[in-house]
């Protein structure tokens, strides 16, 4: 787990979270004294729905009061109930509570205990206020859970949803609390993780049995390091197939809290536990929605992926399913109806709406004509063997030094240097193999360009595919009325205007410590000398001049460390090596 903050005093982080929520949504106001968030008033009236606990778990459940959702909440310390005088308060003096009060609360002791309190002494004024605990996680059996029952963990922002959409409605107490209560009961879940999470200002403890190994995973981790049924070491899929198995396998009477069919419509959730990349969730996503169709035969009429209950920064996710159940108050007021109505709360992050998704559309863009598209030929014409000889002499060239240039690029750069060259080079052999020889050159290096433009990224990439675009039309310009061979003065005149274009887009130039130290010398003896040999020589000079050169382009000007004098720039060796090995298949 990391042990570092930026926030290390959790009083003051808790108090300027909740301060920052405020700042973030105008229509709501913090109690600072009791740690409330709350709407401000002035908006018709309604069953106010509250909800809360301790705080580390954000979005939830500040972010999540606003229109549509929440009324009210309140935050204890780090994962640590609010006192019942906090939740009587919000309850009784921040929220709106003429048309009733709704509390949602999750399964743990401390905070059924305080927000039930809270909820009797509410009750003994005189108020209409109902309660339901929401208990939805599979990763503690009936066994382990005893009287205790299910902790509450991701699922509920989902009850919490549809009541506070259904409470914008208009309905009543009655049918607010029937329809939470019949969401809850509807829902299961479970989390894992792969490292327990450090709460800001304790002391880091000691290493122990206890800790997971590197290659361990501990399915149904609690929100609150809570420890989880199991251990595993797992990739991704058989990670999630166990999990998944834990949600829906009938036959497991332990866990076996809903049953799902085929013929039920459903909701998924894949909630980030807080320290999981946006883009791994979204791998993470994708194999469970495949799971689902193909072990399953569940197809979720939606699907919200995203951080909507966390656990600081718990390097983890859960997975969530909601039964879609009929509301009994028409179609208007169904589970999916609530869950997509607008909420004007800055922690609800599921933006698309019902006829989105009802629409269901299929369509796609699709242009292609194939792998290659067709030119419009010229009347340059080349040795289509020899071409395809030194063409391939370079490659090889490039591909062989990928080692080299990876560990330079690792020393001044990201080290993808290498990696992105040598992909390109294996991707335009592939081309190769798999088409015709041809004797036009300006077909030639559009096929070349189709394969640059697709397979290589980044800085090099893009470069490389505005210069072979110029080329193209350098070579084009030059194309005469009848067939005749593309000239070493043609090429050489191509390259320079290609050279020029180039300049257009990056001030790159000798000196800078790029690729252009390797290419501009290559061009320039070409044109003096019409030698394509001497031209690779001066190239592969350029390259090693690099050698020493302060960089003031490219990435190199701000990766720190140390080496970068005693090694060339990687673009400007992989182009040199590409030159050579061109100069060698022509001869």
């Amino acid at each position: 787990m990391s042990a570092k903050h930026f926030i290390n005093d959790p009083t003051r982080l808790v108090t300027s979270a909740l301060r920052a929520t405020a700042l973030t949504n105008p229509s709501i106001a913090f109690d600072e004294e009791n740690k409330i968030i709350y709407r401000r008033p002035g908006h018709a009236s309604q069953v106010s729905i509250v909800s809360g606990g301790g705080s580390g778990h954000e979005p939830s459940f500040a972010a999540f009061v606003g229109a549509g959702l929440l009324a009210g909440a309140v935050a204890g310390t780090i994962f640590a109930s609010p006192s019942a005088e906090q939740v009587r308060r919000c309850i009784l003096q921040r929220v709106e509570s003429e048309k009733g009060v709704l509390v949602v609360v999750m399964n743990y002791t401390g905070d059924v205990l305080n927000f039930g309190m809270a909820v009797e002494k509410a009750k003994a004024s005189g108020l209409e206020v109902e309660m339901v605990v929401v208990g939805d996680d599979t990763g503690v059996g009936r066994k382990k859970g005893g009287k205790v029952g299910r902790r509450g963990i991701a699922g509920t922002v989902l009850v919490q949803k549809i009541a506070g959409a259904l409470a914008a409605k208009g309905a009543t107490l009655k049918q607010v609390h029937k329809v939470a209560q019949l969401t809850a009961s509807n829902i299961v879940s479970i989390g894992a993780s792969l490292s327990h999470v450090h709460v800001p200002g304790r002391s880091l403890p000691e290493p122990s049995n206890e800790d997971l190994k590197e290659s361990e995973v501990e399915i149904g981790m609690g929100i609150h390091n809570e420890p989880g049924s199991e251990r595993r070491t797992e990739d991704l899929p058989g990670l999630v197939k166990i999990m998944l198995a834990h949600l829906l396998d009938s036959s497991d009477e332990d866990r076996n809290f809903l049953d799902v069919s085929p013929n039920d419509e459903t909701v998924l959730l894949v909630n980030n536990l807080g320290g999981v990349s946006v883009l791994e969730l979204g791998g993470i996503t994708n194999e469970v929605v495949e799971q689902l169709e193909k072990d399953w035969n569940i197809k979720p009429v939606r699907v919200l992926a995203g951080a909507y209950m966390t656990s600081l920064n718990g390097l983890g996710f859960s997975i969530s399913l909601l039964r879609i159940t009929d509301t009994g108050l028409g179609n208007g007021n169904s589970m999916l109806s609530l869950l997509d109505a607008p909420a004007e709360a800055t922690g609800w992050s599921a933006a698309i709406s019902t006829t989105t998704w009802q629409t269901k559309s299929s369509a796609t863009r699709q242009n292609d004509s194939g792998d290659f598209k067709e030119f419009e030929p010229s009347n340059l014409q080349l040795d289509p063997v020899l071409t395809r000889k030194a063409l391939k002499s370079a490659l090889a060239k490039v591909i062989a030094a990928e080692p080299d240039i990876t560990n330079y690029d690792t020393i001044v750069g990201d080290g993808d240097c290498g990696i992105g060259l040598k992909r390109g080079a294996e991707a335009i052999l592939k081309m190769l193999d798999r088409t015709k020889p041809v004797d036009d050159a300006i077909i030639f290096i559009h096929n070349i360009i189709q394969v640059v433009e697709t397979s290589m990224d980044g800085t090099s990439g893009a470069i490389y595919a505005i210069f072979l675009n110029a080329l193209a039309h350098g070579l084009r310009v030059q194309s005469p009325e009848s067939p005749s061979p593309a000239t070493v003065q043609v090429w050489s005149n191509a390259l320079q205007s290609s050279l020029d274009a180039l300049s257009k887009y990056t001030p790159a130039r000798p000196g800078d410590r790029t690729l252009v130290d390797a290419l501009y010398p290559f061009i320039g003896t070409l044109s003096k000398t019409g030698d394509v040999k001497s031209a690779a020589q001066a190239a592969e000079a350029g390259a090693r001049g690099t050698r020493g050169m302060r960089a003031s382009l490219g990435r190199t000007v701000y990766v720190g460390g140390e080496g970068w004098q005693g090694v060339p720039d990687p673009g400007a060796h992989g182009l040199a090596e590409f030159l050579v090995g061109l100069s060698e298949g022509l001869e």
